[in-house]
């Protein structure tokens, strides 16, 4: 007899199961629904006749000329129906109500922007926004990245988003090849064309030193997730087996202040004390520095009478020339090995 399980497993027989499994990518996911790239200098990125999904996430890269400021805008509403809470660079929170417009970004001078934003998109409530920002604050790895947390609302209760606009609202613009890119995900999609393509996964057998991605094909943007199974050992991330000091990273651990570091010769992504979890994006232009965002949960010691660790980091790669096509996270100093089961797998799409 076959049975059903949760996340769509089925337990039986070897002969039973073959008939009833899924089609390969019968359940979706998530489907780019339009995209605009700037084809010359301008101020505004509209994206517009997006199809009705449940849930949004919004690519965002932007390469300002001048001075700037990333706002965004739902379905050309100009009316004070917008309200946001955000965080700049790990210091006090900015909350603002009745606002034209959600003034995410902060204001920067000639810095590349990237953005992750996840908005619920049902008609009859408020539609809510969680976003993740960086810029690269001054070129070279000698400059440490900024970065804001912010979530925000529209005050629309009528009518789903069918158009996105990121707007800068100060005397610069946004750069041609500037661009939005916007997916949708809902409970009863059934197509398979999945934005995010899967590049590598690599699971370790074994104790080892470094938990590799081997190469892999050369996307603009990359989703990362990392399970590094460890006890006392401190890890950095590096890119194309590029060890000279030409990595640059803010971060925040459990709400604190922030810590900056520039000229390193990697990304040290966790706090060296137990087995964690990450999740990276990053926006992969060759003739650009490579923007990345990543958040951790760490165990700590086990049991639940011991509270996890999380980290907010925001990283860059001065490289200018090549993009990303490997990576390697390596035990620093010496700690115990990544351990056996330490997993990488790593998504991209252009």
């Amino acid at each position: 007899m076959v049975e059903w399980l949760a996340g769509n497993r089925i337990r039986g027989t070897s002969a039973e199961k073959p008939a009833l499994a899924l089609p390969s990518g019968s359940v979706g996911g998530w489907k780019e629904l339009a995209r605009t790239t700037l084809g010359s200098a301008g101020d505004t990125i509209s994206v517009a006749s997006l199809a009705d999904k449940r849930y949004y996430m919004v690519l965002g890269n932007h390469l300002p000329s001048g001075n700037f400021r990333t706002t965004y805008r739902f379905n050309g509403d100009t009316a004070s129906n917008y309200a946001l809470r955000k965080s700049e660079n790990g210091g006090a929170e900015n909350a603002k109500i009745d606002q034209a417009l959600l003034e995410i970004g902060n204001e920067d001078t000639n810095t590349d922007y990237f953005d992750v934003s996840y908005l619920s998109n049902l008609s009859a409530q408020e539609k809510l926004m969680i976003n993740h920002n960086m810029r690269t604050g001054g070129s070279g790895a000698g400059n440490d990245p900024n970065r804001v947390e912010a979530v925000a609302k529209w005050d629309n209760t009528s009518s789903v988003i069918n158009r996105i606009d990121a707007f800068n609202d100060q005397g610069g613009n946004y750069a041609s090849g500037s661009e939005v890119v916007v997916l949708g995900w809902d409970p009863a999609d059934t197509h398979t064309t999945n934005f995010w393509e899967e590049l590598a996964s690599v699971e370790l057998g074994s104790a080892s030193s470094t938990l590799d991605s081997g190469t892999f094909t050369a996307k603009k943007y990359l989703w990362v997730q990392a399970y590094i199974n460890a006890t006392t050992v401190d890890t950095g991330l590096t890119f194309n087996g590029d060890t000279g000091t030409n990595y640059a990273r803010r971060w925040s651990d459990d709400g604190g202040s922030d810590g900056t570091a520039t000229g390193g010769n990697n990304i040290q992504v966790d706090r060296g004390n137990s087995t964690q979890f990450l999740n990276i994006f990053i926006v992969n232009n060759s003739a650009n520095e490579k923007l990345g965002m990543y958040h951790t949960g760490t165990q700590n010691t086990a049991g639940a009478g011991n509270a996890p660790a999380r980290r907010e980091l925001v990283f860059k790669w001065a490289n200018t020339s090549a993009q990303i096509t490997s990576m390697i996270f390596t035990k620093k100093g010496s700690g115990t090995d990544l351990q056996s089961g330490s997993i990488i797998k790593v998504w991209g799409s252009d």
